[in-house]
């Protein structure tokens, strides 16, 4: 690879594209650089000169990944400003569940949280920050709505949010156990949009019976 090689835009896309699908097999710390470099069909050279380090290619590697992800299937799905909370949080059930099974170019992503879920980096702390947060705010808003506002505490409105992303990460973290329990069981576009009518209406009822409470005096 020559100089002019080495600083064009494509070579840090396939470092990128590369990198997540090793480190997606390997996880961070067993991945290489030379593997990776292999993969992409680029000298180690490249690696320095785009990112500085295996660490710093790694954390840009799963905000790349995660902004991918959100541009492709966004929370909203792009419903109309005045969706009701119960439309926007199929949309957020429903635009999640495709991002974690989506079988396009991108389709390591899914692995590659997994490995940082069990072996969590210091890349996590940046993603969480300025990646999933601002998600997890929006769903925790459409929840605080689903359960009838400002009454209801910060506590609730948490760990009810969990709930509803819990079942979602179920299908994706279980996936060896389901598939041997219920084979039947399919991700493919169909499947995930029944799935995500099922969490949705899941969840509703189960918001709706805690508003209940609430209103009762029983929570």
């Amino acid at each position: 690879m020559n100089n002019d090689e080495l600083l064009q835009p494509e070579t840090r896309q396939r470092l990128l594209e590369a990198a997540g699908e090793v480190f997606a097999e390997h996880g961070f710390r067993a991945a290489t650089v030379r593997d990776i470099c292999q993969r992409a069909n680029v000298n180690i050279a490249a690696v320095h000169y785009h990112f500085g380090d295996k660490e710093r290619l790694y954390a840009e590697v799963l905000r790349y990944a995660h902004h991918c992800c959100l541009e492709k299937y966004p929370p909203d799905l792009g419903l109309q400003q005045d969706a009701t909370a119960a439309e926007r949080l199929h949309a957020f059930v429903h635009s999640f569940l495709l991002r974690i099974f989506d079988k396009g170019r991108l389709a390591w992503y899914g692995k590659l949280l997994s490995h940082e879920m069990i072996a969590p980096t210091a890349a996590l702390d940046a993603l969480v920050e300025t990646e999933i947060r601002p998600s997890a705010e929006q769903l925790q808003s459409i929840v605080r709505e689903l359960l009838g506002g400002r009454r209801i505490s910060a506590e609730q409105v948490r760990l009810c949010a969990m709930s509803i992303v819990s079942q979602c990460l179920h299908y994706h973290h279980a996936r060896p156990v389901i598939l041997r329990l219920f084979p039947q069981q399919r991700y493919e576009i169909k499947d995930i949009e029944r799935l995500a009518d099922h969490i949705t209406r899941f969840s509703l009822a189960a918001l709706s019976r805690l508003a209940e409470e609430k209103k009762g005096g029983t929570l």
